[in-house]
């Protein structure tokens, strides 16, 4: 499109519509570079006024005019009372609505809304009236305007430009720190902080102690009204502020079973944070004492939210290690005890759900590896086992057999009832994006 077509629709557009001069610009906001807006559209009016008053030959064209003095184009106005003719009023912007006039007042709303965060970065985001949206769309599609830019993204980039002007703080669009959204209908601007996510291991140090918040009636194996989550976030969302936590966990262990040695590794995702840097060594020790004894947790460090996917998915291959002290049917000898560990070194594990969990669970089978076992004798009819074994791999069943439903199981290959009394995870395999992160 050439210039004189360009200044030849925005007369035909201003002749229907009044339009400030950034929605005038915006509707040719591609063409040029370097130009803001609203340049864009008093460039175009002032062309249309050398057009529509000739000086030197006294030749005006007044209902143009007048389309400009009403569209708030001052030099216009002046031109029509230099030409004793009354000038209009000025009409609201047909698509803006005053809207691009307020830019400065929504900068500061985003200002004052931010003041309670902790933030570097930060983006604008806008929930535009559907009639404004309607108007704008409608009128591309009229005049045939392939080069137009949307009010939504010309306000948030200005409203942006002027709360980075007003903060020191950087505007960015991956990844910011704090987003303001625009909210128009309402009239005001509502704040929220990219979560955080930090990454650690704990310990479970007691028995009956549940991994989330218990949801079922009342059980006599929870023996604490708190849960590993409860003990993990709430220092944390004290800390930052936040409005919520989740705990996401490599797995999870029965309510009768601690986990020890180098526990379980987690991230904790913190929602709307108000404070982003913390001492998180502080924070291991806020945690670690308020807990009591229940829990540990350690190696606390801030990653990436993408993590979080991997983490768990990490957990159904991650080796892990669990020692089982077990009560047999009937006395065990030193030389099954041998068999048992040779017979359980590399083996493959067919499991399908174990029954106590089919009602929560899809009923398939599972083919897990058991990297080693090792047998101590406790007594003739008890034992410790050390196992070591893929992640995924519902231990207790592969002691006991769960009525045929894992093969093989302790029980299976000993020909004998084989009952579980205490189970512990003792070890498991640190995720390797956890190490590398640790290298770098």
């Amino acid at each position: 499109m050439r210039a004189a077509d360009i200044v030849a629709k925005a007369s035909d557009v201003l002749r229907k519509y009044p339009l400030c001069d950034s929605c005038l610009g915006r509707l040719f906001g591609m063409r040029g570079y370097s130009l803001v807006n609203a340049e864009r559209g008093r460039a175009l009016k002032t062309l249309l006024l050398m057009e529509a008053y000739d000086a030197v030959r006294s030749e005006w064209d007044e209902e143009l005019l007048h389309v400009l003095a009403a569209s708030g184009f001052e030099p216009a106005r002046l031109t029509l009372e230099k030409l004793k003719i009354a000038p209009p009023a000025r009409r609201p912007c047909y698509l803006c609505r005053g809207l691009m006039e307020k830019v400065k007042e929504l900068a500061e709303m985003c200002v004052e809304a931010g003041e309670e965060y902790e933030y570097e970065t930060f983006q604008v985001g806008c929930m535009m009236p559907r009639e404004l949206m309607r108007r704008e769309e409608d009128l591309w599609t009229a005049y045939g305007l392939e080069a137009s830019e949307s009010l939504k993204s010309e306000l948030t980039r200005e409203v942006g430009k002027l709360v980075q002007e007003l903060t020191g703080k950087r505007y960015s669009p991956k990844k910011p720190d704090l987003l303001f959204i625009l909210d128009l209908e309402e009239w005001r601007v509502n704040a929220s902080a990219r979560p955080l996510f930090i990454y650690g291991r704990y310990r479970k140090l007691v028995r009956g102690l549940p991994q989330s918040p218990w949801p079922y009636p009342p059980d006599s194996r929870v023996l604490y009204a708190t849960s590993i989550e409860e003990l993990i976030t709430e220092p944390m969302i004290e800390a930052t502020r936040a409005r919520d936590a989740k705990l996401h966990a490599a797995g999870r262990e029965d309510l009768d079973v601690r986990t020890l040695g180098n526990g379980r590794p987690f991230i904790a995702e913190l929602k709307d944070p108000k404070v982003r840097n913390l001492d998180l060594r502080t924070l291991e020790r806020m945690i670690n004492e308020e807990a009591g004894g229940l829990i540990e947790v350690e190696g606390l460090r801030y990653v990436d939210g993408k993590l979080v996917p991997r983490l768990k998915a990490f957990a159904e291959i991650a080796k892990k290690t669990y020692v089982a002290r077990v009560r047999f049917g009937r006395p065990i000898r030193d030389d099954e005890l041998r068999m048992l560990e040779r017979e359980m070194t590399n083996a493959v594990v067919r499991q399908r759900t174990p029954l106590r969990v089919l009602g929560r669970r899809p009923d398939k089978v599972r083919r897990k590896v058991v990297y080693e076992l090792k047998a101590e004798r406790l007594s003739e009819w008890e034992a410790r086992l050390i196992i070591t074994c893929q992640g995924g791999l519902y231990v207790k069943e592969l002691i006991h057999g769960d009525e045929g439903r894992t093969q093989p199981s302790v029980a299976s290959l000993l020909n004998t009832s084989v009952e579980v009394v205490e189970l512990d995870v003792t070890w498991i395999e640190e995720p390797p994006f956890i190490a590398e992160l640790a290298s770098s």
